[in-house]
């Protein structure tokens, strides 16, 4: 199965190719993300969101073991570093709407986790009320990395990468998922375009790539919400028949401090 491509990747940017396997042992961590990100301030440190995760237990788990690990795959999905383009614009556009917090999420996650990319395509080809199950998830995870995972692995990334799905709002149910339309919000749909922008892809091209479908809205949809966004400020908007510009300006500037 082909994965996509990100060909702009480095450390500073937030993009990642290398499957650091943060599924195979949790999902996207939807939930302590929120918590994190709304106890401490958009411009923490990088060592601010340590001390609270490890030190002070802002996710009240049981064990300082437990703590850290969680620490370790929140910074291997979100990358807890201003620094960090991916992170910086995610916790800018984060607390302006509650309703696309999942979709951002999910988005960076994706960005950052590659075996959780992997199984995009085959959840976003799934039409509205078709049924999947951790074990065909975890069959397009073993397929894209052949003979790399362990069946126990493969069988908990399943589960996981299940999980994160219906965390995103595209997924639903208990023991059988089905496929449901996701909610997308004017801020999601910056943070695809971007996504597509650090890729390489301008105008039209941003609403075709893999970020704009996991927005899971149709394209006339997705322009709409892309003219709500410019009217907030996050993104430069302009559309005159099939020409499309789109630029980040406010986004990709020096932020303050």
């Amino acid at each position: 199965m082909e994965i996509a491509s990100l060909p702009l990747s480095g450390r500073l940017v937030g993009i990642s190719e290398r499957p650091v396997g943060t599924h195979l042992s949790r999902t996207m961590m939807l939930a302590d993300l929120r918590r994190l990100l709304a106890d401490l301030p958009v411009d923490a440190a990088a060592g601010v969101y340590r001390t609270a995760v490890v030190d002070e237990n802002i996710l009240l788990k049981p064990t300082a073991s437990t703590r850290k690990i969680s620490f370790t795959r929140l910074r291997d999905l979100y990358a807890l570093d201003p620094t960090v383009l991916l992170f910086r614009v995610l916790r800018e556009i984060w607390a302006d709407d509650v309703e696309a917090q999942p979709l951002l999420a999910l988005l960076c996650a994706l960005a950052r986790d590659l075996l959780l990319r992997s199984s995009a395509e085959m959840i976003l080809a799934l039409p509205v009320g078709e049924h999947v199950t951790p074990q065909q998830l975890t069959q397009v995870v073993s397929m894209a990395f052949p003979e790399r995972y362990s069946l126990v692995s493969l069988a908990t990334a399943g589960k996981n990468i299940a999980s994160s799905w219906q965390q995103a709002g595209h997924l639903v149910g208990k023991l059988k998922k089905v496929r449901v339309q996701a909610h997308c919000r004017p801020n999601a749909v910056v943070y695809a375009l971007l996504l597509g922008y650090l890729q390489g892809g301008r105008g039209a091209a941003l609403f075709q790539t893999l970020w704009a479908r996991v927005l899971d809205m149709p394209l006339h949809a997705i322009h709409a919400q892309a003219q709500i966004a410019a009217q907030r400020g996050w993104l430069e908007y302009r559309r005159a028949g099939d020409v499309v510009e789109v630029e980040f300006r406010h986004l990709l500037g020096t932020p303050a401090g």
